[in-house]
């Protein structure tokens, strides 16, 4: 059974510079069941399209966590 994709955005915090991009992007490309990521270095926006099964927005958080960076779900 297929689950449909869903777009998630994310606000950063505390991103420095374009390697903050990088590592962010590479540690949510790098899950199973993402499908897009892009990360916005002027406004800390993250927008994600990812499986919700594979890829919850909890766990979306806790890898960029783990990247080194704070990160929150934003309505925008």
């Amino acid at each position: 059974m297929s689950t449909a994709i869903k777009k998630t955005t994310l606000r950063a915090q505390d991103l420095s510079c374009p390697s903050c991009v990088a590592k962010i992007e590479k540690a949510l490309e790098s899950m199973n069941g993402v499908e897009r990521v892009e990360v916005h270095f002027a406004t800390g926006r993250i927008a994600v399209e990812h499986d919700p099964q594979q890829a919850p927005t909890d766990l979306l958080v806790k890898a960029v966590a783990d990247a080194g960076y704070v990160a929150r779900a934003s309505a925008f």
